[in-house]
């Protein structure tokens, strides 16, 4: 992918580079806490495979084990940012009949 591809091509920031030398540490198995990241944008390579990344949801870290198929795309990819909506039963009110219904 062209995106992925020129990210890479234009360098990695410092906390990118911070990132990827903890991966590296954790799959050398010199590391003993879990990586957690707020980076969503970070290509995954194939050096990163096996590796489970704690990855910020925007409310908790949602574990990611990086696959072989994940290479080329963006850790955040991987991690749901929003829930789908589950819609309870109307209160009383929500309609102008309910207003004259009992409750039980």
């Amino acid at each position: 992918p062209a995106r992925a591809r020129r990210s890479l091509t234009r360098g990695i920031n410092d906390g990118k580079r911070k990132l990827i030398e903890e991966i590296k540490l954790d799959k050398a198995g010199k590391s003993k806490n879990p990586i957690k990241t707020h980076i969503r944008d970070l290509v995954v390579l194939p050096y990163m495979v096996g590796v489970t990344v704690n990855v910020f949801s925007g409310k908790e870290f949602i574990p990611v084990t990086i696959t072989p198929q994940m290479i080329g795309h963006y850790i955040g990819e991987y991690v749901r940012t929003n829930k789908r909506v589950v819609h309870g039963a109307p209160g009383v009110g929500a309609s102008r009949s309910s207003l004259y219904v009992p409750l039980k």
